[in-house]
């Protein structure tokens, strides 16, 4: 599992939205962005096209994720989404990336209009 500060995936996004123009092997790939706080933190505030899908529900549906995607697991300061990136690495997931502060640390760092709680 790798740490990602927020500024690291925001680079990283951005690095990754290609224009139309844009070969497909020139820009790095988008990873799944898979928020693991509750329903009532999501509608809150998130990334945009993040995944919801809340810690507990996870062991039951992991089987819908891509087990070869590059995931970066968000929650709000880091902590459950550590435990889901281990969770998934003992999976055998291997491209698992856990943001490091969670969205607390998006809204501090890289998008400071997103409401914080």
């Amino acid at each position: 599992m790798h740490q990602l500060s927020a500024i690291e995936l925001a680079q990283w996004l951005t690095a990754s939205a290609r224009s139309p123009d844009t070969p497909e092997d020139a820009s790095p790939r988008r990873p799944l962005l898979l928020d693991v706080r509750e329903p009532w933190e999501y509608e809150l505030c998130h990334l945009a096209d993040s995944l919801l899908l809340p810690m507990q529900t996870l062991p039951a549906r992991v089987h819908d994720l891509d087990p070869e995607a590059d995931i970066v697991v968000i929650c709000h300061h880091g902590v459950r989404s550590q435990q889901v990136a281990g969770f998934l690495e003992r999976q055998g997931f291997a491209a698992i990336y856990n943001l490091a502060g969670g969205v607390d640390a998006w809204a501090c760092d890289v998008d400071p209009a997103m409401r914080k709680y």
